[in-house]
C-alpha cells in the first residue's frame, strides 16, 4: 500500500510541480486520506493521496478482492482567490473514503455528493466524474493490479445534478461545451438548462 501510494504521489509532483499545502482527514473504520494542494498560476488543484490504496470493489460481489479492481485518486481545479475554497479538503477526502465506506466504484460519469456546500458558500454540493487521462496520466502499475486513474472533478449545481440524472453525463457536459461554462469558476451559475 504504501509503495503504491509513493508511486501516486510522485506522479502527481511530477504533472502538478511540489504542493504548497496538504492536510490528512482519517474517518473511522478507513485508510487515511490526504489532500494535495497545488497552485499554478490563477489555478488551484486539489488531489486526492490515500484513495487508491485499495482497489475499489464491486459493491455486489461477496469478497473484496485486495489486488484486482480499479482504482483512483480525485483531482478538482478551481480559480484562486475568488472565494475560501480550501475549505473543499475535507469534502474532498470523504468522497476519496466512499469507496472504502460505501463500496462503492468511483468511475467516469459518476455523480458524487457530499450533501454540503463543496466550500462556504460554494453554489454546488455534488460533482461529475470526468474522463482520467488529461491532466495528470494514469499510473500502471505491476500486473494483475489495474492503474491508478486520475480522475477530474466537475463541480455540478443542484440543477445541473438533477438534469444530469434524467439526461446523462454526456449531454451535461456538451451543455457546459455548447454554452462556453467555465468549469473552473468556483462562483458559477447553473448553465442553461431546458
Amino acid at each position: 500500500m504504501g509503495e503504491i501510494l509513493a508511486l501516486v504521489e510522485a506522479r502527481l509532483l511530477t504533472a502538478l510541480g511540489e504542493p504548497d499545502a496538504r492536510a490528512a482527514v482519517t474517518f473511522l473504520g478507513t485508510d487515511r486520506i490526504e489532500v494535495l494542494r497545488f497552485v499554478d498560476g490563477d489555478v488551484v488543484r486539489y488531489a486526492t493521496l490515500g484513495m487508491s490504496a485499495q482497489p475499489m470493489a464491486d459493491p455486489t460481489a461477496a469478497l473484496a478482492d485486495p489486488v484486482k479492481g480499479p482504482r483512483a485518486e480525485l483531482v478538482l481545479s478551481v480559480r484562486a482567490g475568488l472565494t475560501g475554497t480550501d475549505k473543499v479538503l475535507r469534502p474532498l477526502a470523504v468522497l476519496a473514503a466512499t469507496p472504502q465506506v460505501e463500496g462503492l466504484v468511483v468511475a467516469p460519469g459518476a455523480s458524487l455528493d457530499v450533501g454540503e456546500p463543496l466550500w462556504p458558500g460554494a453554489p454546488f454540493s455534488s460533482v461529475l466524474v470526468a474522463e482520467s487521462g488529461g491532466l495528470v496520466e494514469d499510473l500502471e502499475l505491476d500486473e494483475p493490479m489495474e492503474p491508478v486513474r486520475f480522475l477530474p472533478l466537475l463541480p455540478m449545481t443542484h440543477n445541473e445534478a438533477a438534469w444530469k440524472r434524467i439526461r446523462g453525463a454526456q449531454e451535461l457536459q456538451e451543455r457546459w461545451l455548447s454554452h462556453g461554462t467555465d468549469l473552473r469558476d468556483p462562483l458559477r451559475g447553473s448553465v442553461t438548462l431546458d
